[in-house]
């Protein structure tokens, strides 16, 4: 039987989390303008979810066949992120499009990263890098602006409360992604995401009746800022790019970087999402959310220049153990170079030394990979 394993972090890894979290980012920022005809159609956004998550389930079925073994590695795990990652985040974010804008909706989901952030610092205990704060800072600054707290949040009550249970389902994503690849018993992040739509169809079902829905709308056309395009056009597009690529891509990136620096990167689906809202629905926003877009952009800058601080506090420890092994390897050249005969005893000492050292290193640096994704 096919086992799963987790991919192993490359030295490059933190470039290639980086494009893949953007190509994440960019991709999921389409969902909501894709969604949104559908659903102005006649489609409810709880249907809308329904199709965007079972057609990418359906998608992905060889990858959760040749991983079939993970629901039995960590059934929990794949449980949760169904539940909260999938159905969660969809769900409350199609719910809250249907009443307030796109741009706007995604922005307030957005505030899960400082809400991670803080989960990991202040729950979990864990250090976090200052780039990440900083980020994170930023992104809540341009998120204020964008729905503009100063009035008293003018928008829809009930979309802005959907918004944020979108928002803390959005913290379940990431550090389920990255506990996946923690323990004895790791995931590949490609089952996480074929198994999490797999069982997030299957919970959707439950609860949307699917066959009430009017399906044959599918077949005809939809508007799209006064733009007539066959409606399978945008759910084909939901269902591959913003769904399928999206997940993939962003599970994958949680493993090369950390949680919360992935979480702040992600803010650039906000910006994404309202620029395709404002070019393809025609949904205008002011001079303080284009603010508040330019300052999410900022805090993501932030957060991926910065480094993680275990990997910097292990690299630290590297250097220590490197230095003390040094000092033993002089000592032991030393001590043999005044006891022995001759300098091939010396030499010999030494090259054990030097073995020990790159010995030491590679453990220091070993522990520090596993610590920079939680274990």
């Amino acid at each position: 039987m096919h086992r799963s394993t987790a991919s192993p972090t490359l030295p490059s890894g933190r470039t290639l989390g980086l494009g893949l979290a953007l190509v994440s980012a960019f991709a999921f920022g389409g969902s909501g303008t894709a969604a949104k005809p559908l659903i102005e159609a006649g489609l409810s956004p709880l249907h809308v979810v329904w199709l965007r998550v079972t057609g990418a389930a359906v998608a992905l079925l060889p990858i959760a066949y040749r991983h079939r073994d993970a629901v039995l590695r960590r059934p929990g795990l794949l449980l949760g992120f169904g539940l909260l990652a999938v159905a969660g985040v969809q769900a409350c974010y199609f719910a809250a499009i249907s009443r307030i804008p796109v741009g706007v909706a995604l922005l307030i989901e957005y505030l899960g990263p400082p809400l991670l952030i803080g989960y990991v610092r202040f729950v979990q205990r864990r250090p976090i890098s200052r780039g990440a704060a900083i980020g994170a800072g930023v992104a809540v600054a341009g998120l204020a602006c964008v729905v503009e707290v100063w009035n008293g949040l003018s928008f829809d009550a009930l979309g802005v409360l959907f918004a944020l249970g979108a928002a803390f389902c959005q913290v379940g994503y990431f550090l389920l992604a990255d506990a996946g690849r923690r323990g004895d018993r790791p995931v590949d992040p490609l089952a996480v995401s074929a198994f999490g739509l797999l069982i997030g169809a299957v919970l959707l079902t439950v609860f949307t009746r699917p066959w009430q829905a009017d399906w044959s709308l599918l077949g005809g056309s939809v508007v799209m800022n006064g733009h007539t395009l066959p409606a399978l056009l945008p759910a084909a597009w939901m269902v591959l790019i913003a769904t399928v690529l999206a997940y993939l891509t962003g599970v994958v990136s949680v493993g090369y970087l950390s949680p919360p620096v992935a979480g702040v990167v992600a803010n650039l689906e906000a910006v994404v999402a309202t620029v395709l809202a404002w070019v393809l629905l025609g949904e205008h926003l002011g001079l303080p959310q284009v603010t508040g877009g330019l300052l999410v952009l900022a805090g993501a800058f932030a957060a991926q220049t910065s480094k993680p601080p275990t990997v910097e506090a292990g690299a630290g420890a590297g250097a220590g153990a490197g230095a003390g092994a040094e000092v033993g390897a002089g000592s032991a050249a030393g001590a043999a170079g005044s006891s022995a005969p001759s300098g091939a005893t010396a030499s010999r000492a030494a090259v054990a030394a030097r073995e020990r050292v790159a010995a030491a290193d590679r453990g220091v640096s070993g522990r520090s990979s596993r610590t920079s994704r939680g274990d």
